[in-house]
């Protein structure tokens, strides 16, 4: 049966059963049978396009590698490729490329210098269905991979200006005074200490605690795990030194000792020689040596920087 609504005779004349079927097919109700193809065609052009497919150059995308936690890039590889596709250009115009990222493996790679040969089999990047990667523009790149090391580096503290007129830095302390570090080995190895950020100490004129001063490492490969440290400061009145000839307790007349003294000047400028003694000491074996004894209110002020008999 060749339509449903109509027969064609059984018993008719070939040429007037094609006849017939002709008329059937093209002739009538042409014009519903021509907006139907149009519709049809329409359809088919939006779905396939119908379009040549052409290729284009997309500049400016990030190239990412993929490696191991315990492996390092050292060098200054590329990180921007041009990508060569080929597809429909309205897939293509739907394309951001700022979203774009092209990775690359690196997992399985050993430390050393490698020539990266890129290729659309061997990297991973995400294009719509329909656009295919012909080729990446440079193709091949240099890469140094190094092992990661972390160790356990001293802390310094910097600083930046000065103490007021008459004032002194005493000591510095940090805390603590080491940092764990990780980073390409080469760099830990050469590293002697983490520096600190400047610390200001203008108009600093006692003791004080700077808090959780940030750590500043030059190398973008290198991380500090522990971010920050205190740094506890003593500042005090500058010292100087101070002689004083001293009697020797118990012994022969006019016998003198010559003490040095480093402290504050204050300190010291208010020191009386009658109030320092000086005792021979001997011990058990026989050896004698010095002691020097200062006021109560000074201990702990004052440094013994020479004791000697004249």
């Amino acid at each position: 049966m060749l339509f449903p609504t109509e027969k064609f005779g059984l018993n008719e004349p070939p040429q007037m059963f094609f006849k017939r079927l002709f008329r059937k097919i093209f002739i009538e109700d042409w014009l519903m049978k021509l907006v139907a193809l149009v519709i049809t065609l329409a359809l088919w052009l939006g779905v396939s396009g119908l379009r040549a497919p052409i290729t284009t150059r997309l500049n400016n995308i990030v190239l990412q590698p993929r490696i191991s936690n315990d492996l390092e890039i050292t060098n200054s590889p590329v990180t921007e490729v041009a990508l060569v596709v080929t597809g429909d250009s309205r897939k293509i115009d739907q394309i951001r490329r700022e979203n774009l990222i092209v990775s690359y493996d690196l997992t399985n790679a050993e430390p050393g210098d490698l020539v990266i040969q890129l290729m659309p089999e061997n990297v991973n990047v995400e294009l719509p269905t329909g656009v295919r990667l012909e080729e990446i523009q440079p193709n091949k790149i240099a890469v140094k991979l190094e092992t990661v090391e972390e160790r356990e580096i001293s802390v310094k503290a910097e600083i930046e200006g000065n103490a007021p007129e008459h004032y002194e830095i005493y000591s510095e302390t940090v805390v603590p005074q080491k940092v764990r570090v990780r980073g390409p080995s080469s760099y830990i190895k050469s590293l002697d200490f983490v520096p600190t950020e400047k610390i200001n100490l203008e108009n600093q004129q006692a003791d004080f605690t700077a808090k959780q001063v940030p750590l500043n490492l030059s190398n973008p490969n290198a991380t500090v795990l522990d971010t920050a440290v205190d740094v506890i400061f003593r500042i005090g009145e500058k010292r100087i030194e101070r002689i004083f000839l001293v009697p020797l307790k118990n012994k022969v007349e006019g016998k003198k000792a010559t003490v040095v003294l480093y402290g504050a000047h204050s300190v010291l400028e208010n020191i009386r020689p009658e109030s320092l003694q000086v005792e021979m000491l001997r011990a058990e074996s026989g050896e004698e040596s010095l002691q020097l004894i200062v006021p109560a209110d000074i201990q702990g002020q004052v440094e013994i920087r020479k004791l000697k008999i004249n």
